[in-house]
């Protein structure tokens, strides 16, 4: 596929996937409305690839704009979806704003896709649409339980759009449901750069560690794991990078109309073992104290990704002390502390 459309493209996760569609010498067209975002993500990409992207910046909810970027963009040979709200704190308190952003938007997005022929899709899901799992590590096959935020929501009502969309029309479409992604390219020129208070453990512990906060915060220390803190499958952001790039390649001679994947480690760390690795190999101290436990979290969640070894031929290799070692890089370089 030679000219893909990035939605959220500035954003972590879309700016490690930019990076690496340039590097197989696809064309990028990203359209970000740096809500949540930097422009000067672009200099990253640059510095890495030495290739430019063109931006776009707008609002996917605003439908006028949106037709008018598609009349004046042709021939996309695909679309990868990234621009949606992403966490689960906010969500339950602000559920009216995460319905808004990343229900319209898509529903707004696949009616351009399907007047302009496009006909290959990949959904940045989540992991939370499988709610309060039945057993672990977590297959695609788990039973889709009531969300626990709305964040969570909007990615199950997503998958169920994208679902009975791909059904009725001519778009092959894969969701892919992430677990925790972590971690930094190893340039430390792009990495997790959230706008305001880390929603993510990684970047609040970095943010810790390089004193721009006075202590991490850890929710609850009573759930029934090991150490009382909850469980997660943290991945590293190039390893889940590396799975859009597979499943581009999977959507050019599948004949499925629609497939999810999990997209995991199938390792699950709780964030204090996460933290005390953290300070292993760094070296760097951190404070933190136990909070209350946070609304919409669940206790433990990790994968069973063989679907997507088995038939996208990818699989992690990036290690959670590499990841945690990255993601310190990026943020001394960020805050110019190297």
């Amino acid at each position: 596929m030679n000219k893909i459309l990035v939605t959220g493209g500035l954003g972590y996760i879309g700016s490690h996937v930019v990076v690496q569609l340039l590097e197989k010498e696809c064309q990028v067209v990203i359209l970000d409305d740096l809500s949540n975002s930097h422009e000067s993500v672009l200099d990253g990409i640059y510095a890495i690839t030495d290739k430019r992207v063109q931006l776009e910046k707008i609002d996917i909810k605003d439908k006028s704009s949106l037709i008018d970027f598609f009349d004046q963009h042709q021939g996309f040979d695909g679309v990868i979806h990234f621009a949606a709200k992403k966490s689960v704190g906010e969500s339950v308190v602000h559920p009216l704003m995460y319905y808004q952003d990343n229900i319209l938007g898509l529903l707004n997005l696949l009616e351009l896709c399907l007047a302009h022929k496009i006909s290959n899709f990949i959904f940045s899901s989540s992991c939370t649409v499988y709610g309060e799992p039945d057993c672990l590590p977590i297959s695609e096959t788990e039973s889709i339980k009531p969300a626990a935020s709305a964040y969570g929501a909007t990615k199950q009502m997503g998958e169920q759009i994208l679902y009975d969309f791909s059904k009725a029309y001519p778009l092959r479409t894969i969701s892919l449901r992430y677990f925790n992604p972590v971690g930094a390219h190893p340039s430390g020129l792009i990495g997790e750069l959230p706008l305001n208070i880390p929603q993510n453990l990684v970047p609040f512990v970095t943010q810790t560690a390089a004193g721009v906060l006075k202590e991490l915060v850890v929710f609850g220390d009573d759930y029934n794991t090991p150490d009382g803190s909850c469980i997660r499958d943290y991945i590293h952001v190039q390893d889940l990078a590396e799975a859009h790039i597979a499943a581009l390649e999977y959507l050019k001679d599948s004949n499925q109309s629609y497939e999810v994947f999990n997209i995991g480690t199938g390792k699950g760390t709780s964030v204090l073992e996460l933290i005390n690795t953290f300070v292993e190999v760094t070296g760097v101290p951190l404070s933190y104290r136990i909070g209350e436990r946070r609304d919409g979290d669940l206790e433990a969640l990790y994968a069973d990704p063989q679907k997507a070894t088995k038939k996208l031929g990818w699989k992690s290799k990036l290690d959670i002390q590499q990841a945690l070692v990255d993601a310190w890089n990026w943020e001394q370089r960020y805050r110019k502390l190297k």
